[in-house]
This record gives C-alpha cells, sequence and structure tokens, in this order.
C-alpha cells in the first residue's frame, strides 16, 4: 500500500553532513508553520514572523507566540503582542441587552439622541435569523434598524474600540456621529477604533448607538459593544529577521537576537511514505540558539498556542486541561459544548476536539495555561512562567486569550547551539462522517490507540523525524530543480505542505485509507472530483494510494447505489460531512472524465490495471456517458466553474476524448483486445473531428461555436503523459506558439473571456511542450505572482494576470498539480524502460 519515495534522478542516498540549503529568492505570499489538516493550519501572513499575529489559513488568527530573553533581555520572535481589552459595553455573546428596533424605513435622523423612537419594538440583542443564547432578537427582513443606550460611567479611556459582528452592509452611529461605515460583511466581532469626534461626542451617562444594517444576501446577523484596550505593561522589541526559507516539509527562520542568533524550524513530518506518520496530527517546531560574539549568554526561550486553535469564532469558551507521562509535559485546551463533527462549510474552523502542546520533562522546562497577558507579562519581565494555571474554568476566547505556555531555561548559550523543541498537535477525535458513520484518522484506526500515546511515539521519533525531513526536502529540490528550473523547484517546495494539509487521511469502513480533500475557499466541499483532478501529479509521484483514497468515496457512492446518475458525482458532502452530494449543479462529463484518466494513470504508475478492474462497472457506465456527450458537451460547467456555464468546450471534450482513450487502455491491461480496439478507435477518430471543429487559424477556439477565441487546453497534458498518442503533436505545438503571445506579467490567462487565471493549469499547459526554453517562459510569470503578488495569504490558485492579486481561492490541494512536469519526467522515464 505504502510506496517507498522515489527519485526520477538520482537515489535517495544523502548524508546530513554534506546537506546545505540553498539560498531562497522567493518570497511566499504566506509561511505554513503548523499544517496537519484542514482546520489546523496556522501560516505567518507577513515578511517578518513577528509583524502580525499568526493565522489560519482562513485568516482568523490562529496565534503562536515565541519571545527569547538573553542577559535578562526580552525580544519577540514570533506573532505580534495581543493587545488585551476591557469591556466598556458587553456584546451578545457575553451578556444580554436592552435594545429599540425596527424593520420599516424609519425616515430621517433615527440616528440622532433627539429622535422619538417611541414607536419601535423592544427586545435584546445581538439579532439573526434564529434565535439563539447571544443573538436573542430574530431577523429575516431586509433593513433593521436598531439604537442602543449605553451608560458610560467613566470617560478615561486608551483605545476606545468598536466591536462589531454584521451581515451585511453596515452603519453606525454614536450619539448622531457617524462612527463606521462598509459595505462588507463579517462572521466575527471586528475591532474599530473610534475616531476623536466620535470620542469627543461621548459623556458620562447615557450613550445612543445606532446602527442600520442591510441584508443583501446569505446570512444576516448583528451585534455590537464597546471595549477599551490596555496598554501593554511592559515595551518589547522584535529581534532582526535575517532569512525564511520554504522546504516541503519545513519553514526555516533565523534571526539576530543581540548577542546571540536563533533559528527556528517549523517541521509537518508529511511523508506520504508512512502513514502513521503522514496522519499523525502532530508538528513540531525546533530552537537551536548559540552565541555570535563568541562569549557565553545567559537564554531563555518562550513559546505558546492560543485556544483559538480550537474555537471557530471567539465566542465559544474553551477549557484548559493539563497531564503528563513519563516524558512529557502536556498541555491542552477545547470548546466546553464539544459538538462533534457539526460545524460544517467553507470559511470556518474546528470547533471540536483539542488543541495540544507538549514538551519533554526537563528541570529547565516550565509549562502554565493562563491569560495571555498574563503569561507574556510574566516571562518578559522575569523569564519565568506564572506557577499556576488559572485557566482551567471555561472561558470566552475572545475576553482573554488562554495560552498553553512553555519555557525553557538553556542557561549560558556558547558557540555550541544549545537546542530544543516543542510539539503541537490537534486531536479531533472524530474526523470525518461517512454517509452518517464516524470515521477516526488513519492513526486511530487501531483499538488502545490514544492521543497521549500517540505524542510520546512523536517525541520518540523526533530525530529520526526531522533528518528523514530534512533528506526528503533536499531531493525534492534536487529532482525539481533537474526536471524545471530553480523557479520550478521553489514553486513545488511552496506547494508541498498546502497540498496534502489540504487533506483529511482517515480509515474508511472497510479499513481502506480514506484521503478527503476540502474545498478550501472555493464552497467547502469534500472529496470533489475536480479538485483530486488538479492535485493528482503530487500523490501520483509519491503514493498513488492516496489517489486512490480520494477516488473510493465517490466509487462507493456509485457503486452503494446512493449516486444513481450515469455520470461521476462532483463531490460526497460538505467537509466535514461526506453523506452525498451537495453542490448544486452536476458536471457530468468533467467529473467522468477525470475519474477515467485518474484511473489510467493509476495503472500507467503502477504497471498494472487491478485498481480499475475493481472499479470496472462504474468506470464502463462512465466511458459510455462519455461516448454519447462527450465530443460537443451541451451547455454544462466544468472545473473552471467559476467562468460560467460553456457550451461546445473545447478543452473539455478533449478531457472526455482522453477519458474514453484511458477506457480503451485500462481495458488492454486488462487483456480485453476487443474493448480496447473499439474504444481506442472510436478516441482517435473523435480527436480528428476535434481537430476540425476547433481550428481557428494559428491556434484552437475556445469554444466550437465561436471562432476568434482562445483557451488553455491543458487536458491535453495526459494525451503525451499516459502514451495514449490520441492527438496529433502540432496541436500542441501551436497552442504553445499562440500562448507565448498571449502572456501578462503574471501569467496567462485561463481563456479569451478574462484577464484571470489559474496557476496549475498554467503549469499544466507549459509541461506540453517539450522545449525547456518555452516551459520557462509560461512558467516563470507564475514564480513573479508567487514572488511579488499583493494576496499575502496561503498559495492561491486563481488569480488576476494583470496585477497578480488573489480573485478567490486559497490554501488549496490543487497545487499539487505543480508537480505534473515532475509527474511527466517520471513516466517519461518508466516508459523508456519498457
Amino acid at each position: 500500500m505504502m510506496y517507498k519515495f522515489f527519485s526520477v534522478f538520482t537515489s535517495l542516498a544523502l548524508s546530513l553532513a554534506c546537506i546545505q540549503l540553498q539560498a531562497q529568492d522567493l518570497r511566499s505570499p504566506a509561511v505554513p508553520l503548523i499544517t496537519i489538516d484542514p482546520y489546523t493550519s496556522v501560516w505567518s501572513f507577513s515578511d517578518k514572523l513577528y509583524d502580525e499575529p499568526t493565522r489560519h489559513w482562513t485568516g482568523r488568527p490562529h496565534r503562536l507566540t515565541g519571545k527569547i530573553r538573553v542577559d535578562g533581555k526580552t525580544l519577540d520572535f514570533m506573532g505580534a503582542p495581543i493587545a488585551s481589552r476591557k469591556t466598556i459595553v458587553p456584546t451578545g455573546s457575553q451578556k444580554p441587552y436592552a435594545v429599540k428596533y425596527t424593520f420599516e424605513n424609519p425616515g430621517a435622523d433615527w440616528m440622532k439622541p433627539t429622535y422619538n423612537a417611541t414607536f419601535w419594538k423592544t427586545g435584546q440583542g445581538g439579532f439573526a435569523p434564529d434565535a439563539d443564547q447571544t443573538m436573542r432578537t430574530k431577523w429575516n427582513s431586509n433593513d433593521l434598524w436598531v439604537r442602543r443606550e449605553v451608560e458610560l460611567k467613566d470617560l478615561n479611556f486608551n483605545k476606545l474600540l468598536l466591536l462589531l459582528k454584521h451581515d451585511d452592509n453596515v452603519e453606525v452611529y454614536i450619539n448622531g456621529v457617524e462612527a463606521y461605515t462598509c459595505n462588507c460583511w463579517t462572521d466575527e466581532y471586528k475591532a474599530i477604533q473610534l475616531s476623536d469626534q466620535v470620542k469627543s461626542s461621548l459623556k458620562k451617562g447615557k450613550n445612543l448607538i445606532a446602527i442600520h444594517c442591510a441584508n443583501t444576501a446569505g446570512g444576516q446577523h448583528l451585534d455590537f459593544g464597546l471595549a477599551d484596550e490596555i496598554k501593554p505593561s511592559v515595551a518589547i522589541q522584535p529581534v532582526i529577521q535575517k532569512s525564511v526559507i520554504v522546504k516541503a516539509t519545513q519553514s526555516i527562520y533565523d534571526f539576530a537576537c543581540g548577542p546571540v542568533d536563533l533559528k527556528v524550524t517549523f517541521t509537518s513530518p508529511l511523508l506520504m511514505s508512512n502513514f502513521d506518520v503522514l496522519s499523525r496530527p502532530v508538528s513540531y517546531v525546533t530552537f537551536d540558539v548559540q552565541s555570535n560574539d563568541g562569549k557565553p549568554h545567559d537564554v531563555q526561550l518562550y513559546f505558546d498556542a492560543s485556544a483559538e486553535l480550537a474555537v471557530n469564532n471567539s465566542e465559544q469558551t474553551v477549557i484548559g486541561k493539563r497531564s503528563s507521562n513519563e516524558t512529557l509535559h502536556i498541555l491542552s485546551a477545547g470548546t466546553q459544548s464539544q459538538k462533534m463533527l457539526q460545524t460544517k462549510g467553507d470559511n470556518v474552523r474546528i470547533d471540536w476536539g483539542y488543541v495540544y502542546v507538549a514538551a519533554g520533562k526537563s528541570p529547565q522546562t516550565t509549562t502554565v495555561i493562563t491569560e495571555a497577558p498574563k503569561a507574556h507579562a510574566a516571562f518578559t519581565q522575569t523569564g519565568i512562567l506564572p506557577k499556576t494555571d488559572d485557566a482551567l474554568t471555561a472561558r470566552e476566547v475572545g475576553s482573554q486569550p488562554t495560552v498553553l505556555a512553555i519555557s525553557y531555561n538553556l542557561g549560558k548559550v556558547s558557540t555550541t547551539p544549545a537546542s530544543t523543541h516543542v510539539l503541537v498537535g490537534y486531536d479531533d477525535i472524530q474526523s470525518v462522517e461517512f454517509f452518517k458513520t464516524p470515521l477516526k484518522a488513519w492513526w486511530r484506526r487501531n483499538s488502545g490507540t490514544s492521543f497521549e500515546k500517540m505524542l510520546v511515539s512523536a517525541e520518540k521519533e523526533y530525530k529520526q523525524l526531522i533528518q528523514e525531513c530534512t533528506s526528503f526536502d533536499q531531493q525534492l529540490y534536487k529532482d525539481a530543480l533537474q526536471s524545471g528550473g530553480e523557479e520550478y523547484a521553489q514553486l513545488c517546495e511552496l506547494g508541498y505542505r498546502q497540498a496534502i494539509a489540504a487533506h483529511k487521511l482517515v480509515a474508511g469502513p472497510d479499513g481502506i485509507p480514506f484521503f478527503f480533500s476540502k474545498e478550501n475557499f472555493s464552497n467547502g466541499s469534500i472529496g470533489t472530483v475536480d479538485v483530486t483532478y488538479p492535485s493528482a501529479p503530487l500523490f501520483l509521484l509519491y503514493n498513488p494510494t492516496l489517489l486512490k483514497g480520494m477516488m473510493d468515496p465517490i466509487f462507493y457512492y456509485t457503486e452503494s447505489g446512493k449516486w444513481t446518475k450515469p455520470f461521476a458525482a462532483h463531490d460526497v458532502g460538505t467537509y466535514p460531512q461526506a453523506n452525498g452530494q451537495t453542490y448544486g449543479e452536476d458536471m457530468p462529463v468533467e467529473e467522468s472524465g477525470n475519474m477515467l484518466i485518474l484511473a489510467t494513470a493509476i495503472a500507467e504508475v503502477e504497471g498494472n490495471a487491478d485498481y480499475a478492474k475493481k472499479h470496472w462497472k462504474a468506470l464502463t457506465t462512465w466511458a459510455e456517458y462519455l461516448k454519447k456527450a462527450g465530443l460537443d458537451p451541451e451547455n454544462q460547467l466544468c472545473t473552471d466553474d467559476f467562468a460560467g456555464h460553456l457550451a461546445h468546450n473545447a478543452n473539455l471534450s478533449i478531457k472526455a476524448i482522453l477519458g474514453i482513450a484511458g477506457y480503451g487502455k485500462l481495458a488492454a491491461m486488462q487483456g480485453d483486445a476487443s474493448t480496447a480496439t473499439t474504444y481506442n478507435a472510436l478516441a482517435k477518430d473523435m480527436a480528428q473531428k476535434w481537430t476540425q471543429m476547433a481550428q481557428d487559424g494559428d491556434h484552437y477556439s475556445l469554444t466550437f461555436d465561436k471562432k476568434g477565441t482562445w483557451s488553455q487546453k491543458y487536458n491535453l497534458v495526459w494525451d503525451k503523459m499516459l502514451g495514449l498518442n490520441i492527438f496529433s503533436p502540432e496541436i500542441a505545438k501551436k497552442e504553445i506558439s499562440y500562448y507565448l503571445t498571449k502572456q501578462n506579467k503574471f501569467g496567462l490567462p485561463l481563456d479569451s473571456r478574462k484577464s484571470y487565471t489559474k496557476s496549475d493549469w498554467i503549469i499544466w499547459t507549459a509541461t506540453l511542450t517539450n522545449s525547456p526554453k518555452d516551459f520557462q517562459q509560461i512558467l516563470h510569470p507564475v514564480y513573479v505572482f508567487a514572488n511579488e503578488g499583493p494576496s499575502r495569504i496561503p498559495l492561491s490558485d486563481w488569480h488576476e494576470t494583470t496585477n497578480g492579486e488573489s480573485v478567490g481561492f486559497r490554501a488549496r490541494s490543487v497545487v499539487g498539480g505543480y508537480y505534473i512536469k515532475l509527474l511527466d519526467d517520471y513516466l517519461k522515464k518508466k516508459q523508456s524502460k519498457n
């Protein structure tokens, strides 16, 4: 089941002693830190690790904090300092409050203190379509006007903030003075600093907050309050960041901390040759410190993880817990409610299970569970943590964030490096619901396994896994460098952890591995076929069993009779509930072609059609559908559905034709010569018709019926990679020549309709050529996008080619498609031996 990591060009026989990290020019749009799965995924969105709080890939703060104390002086190396707040006027998440409200337009002056609101309704805030413990009044109309009188006993504020959660457009007035307006929405409490004009309108006693919120689409809600930001008790200075290098499994920061140097390495051992390690929800953070002036220095280190990692929103309450065993100090925190597998959707985070921080037992190591400001102030001032936990009872995350904190007293550090490390993990207990059956993570498939036992194993294997990750990273870089050059190698490194961590590896109902993807910042679907398809090259290279684990839930859906349509489903649900397709529209040709091509690719990599034989009935049904509907697709969606419906789609037709050809090849590999001959001849006949239908002078058109258009024919890449030889090689040559005339600074547009693009498809398109020069010309703008694009988020695969801005999507698995050039080289080498 588990494939040993192969090298395309060289054997894996590197000695760590001779490994040198190459310089890296790429400025990552965001740096992966803790990358475990779609829920536990922490990134730095800034150039410097200490410029901003670390964040979940969705952008919500998931704070990791790091400090170093050298000879009594404390410096920050990770995470911006957390500003604590004092509640002035509570939000509905904190306590009930009285309001006047109306759904009818109140006319002019509704926001002024002198306005007569006697006939408005009376109720409690906040507002939402379904009332609950925090949103206490139902609101289902398009517009809502609210007036809330608040009592202020003191006007001595440091930084007065409006705490506002609204959906959608909002206008806020305080004592009749405009305080904030925005045609936008937010599902979390946004802290908005109030202007001097607003603050000057405040008075002791009664004040008025008046808000109009307009629902324009989707959900709706409103809640608000006031808070004062408390000045930090101690001013902190950051270290100097010298460099950051992003490797496949590791992100490495180097800092100058006065007379000592600090290296911080974040390692997620996502090694696809070992499923127990791959699915183990633990990342390592390693700290290496040494003197840079030849003198010994007294050094202490501090690290914490916020309980934010265990909640979907800041209103939820968490409980801390500590335990220990013979080798580890273990701290954890999780929500009080623990509603397993209930929170689903796109822009959401996990709110069941527990975040863990663990460290090896040592007299020099101390731990505490407490409020962030308290832990930070104690270490900053003394280098020592508070002695008692005070966050073991339920408290709201947003009030005073609970942290799981560890400090290390490294003593006198000289030119000989001092090293220590911490484990950060997440126990989700139950990972995915599959047709109403909860499934556990792969590492937890055997009875008697516990999270604490797994942590002990992770600690025991720390040195070995760091060595394996370093070797793997070096080999991957060398292979990608030889395959596609320096820029290609760096893009592959950047995409590796993102692609894997957008999945969850679980034990399926029959004990086989299921590898569920999540459509991050797309629509939240689970197991989407047209997300599996572009990500497949990475997994075909390093372990095809993982690709099978993506496809098996779709096969089950059909073979169980739960999906009865004559083409493949789009998805199996909304993450983490895989109970059946939830996407609103089918993609018949797209998904059927994807499944057939990928089954053929697995057979080509493995050298047999055993996997396809197991699912032959379903594949036959889908091949028959493509025979009828594939050559000239009707007006239906394809994987580029964000661009809208498209009839007579030439690129989609290529996919159908190659799916039919793949079916023929699979039949031949099973010894069915008759079926193979029939389908191969059919595919070639369809390809000839395609060439005539799509011909448009110096290129081939976007659709068969609209000449003067064009599109990337990225699906064509499988024709040469799988040795199908259905289309004339001249088609790819003509297309490449044409594409080179259409490029913008940040990439080749997807097609002639818009100037935006998909970076994964660009690299597939570049792989159509056999010319290294042409490959580099098409690839280079993608590198420019990653390196210079203004959107500082985990790598987006959908961006604007004119200015490099992300249009949508982020942190998706489809960047595994960047590995298609490596896969092409691997298959060439494999085929040359046969």
